[in-house]
């Protein structure tokens, strides 16, 4: 059985940052392109960022570029965001997904975790 769990979201102040984790169980990620979602509050949720199954190829949503980084780390079976200079925009709850890359960049998620909440509030 897949399991993806995030962790490391929370209350942080505008302009503050917070790394997510999220470990895999079930399958082994450096099988699987990674990538992270997120969605606010009466919102669709929306693509955040993704990465190939080596941990190249850094794809992000024109929102996040030069804020966001996303990592992963296939020897612990790991993917992280990091997130700086956050905003009220960026409240959310964020899922972690495992997938595949199609056509390089496209990503189609097949796993999905629980989410965990950011929100940036002072």
């Amino acid at each position: 059985q897949v399991q993806l769990v995030e962790s490391g979201g929370g209350l942080v102040q505008p302009g503050g940052s917070l790394t997510l984790s999220c470990v895999a169980s079930g399958l082994a990620m450096s099988g699987y392109a990674m990538a992270w979602f997120r969605q606010a509050p009466g919102k669709e949720r929306e693509f955040v960022a993704s990465v190939n199954w080596g941990g190249g190829g850094s794809v992000y949503a024109d929102s996040v570029r030069g804020r966001f980084t996303i990592s992963k780390n296939n020897a612990n079976n790991t993917e992280y965001l990091r997130m700086i200079s956050l905003g009220s925009a960026n409240t959310a709850v964020y899922y972690c997904s495992a997938g595949a890359l199609v056509d390089c960049d496209a990503y189609v998620p097949h796993f999905w975790g629980q989410g965990t909440q950011v929100t940036v509030s002072s």
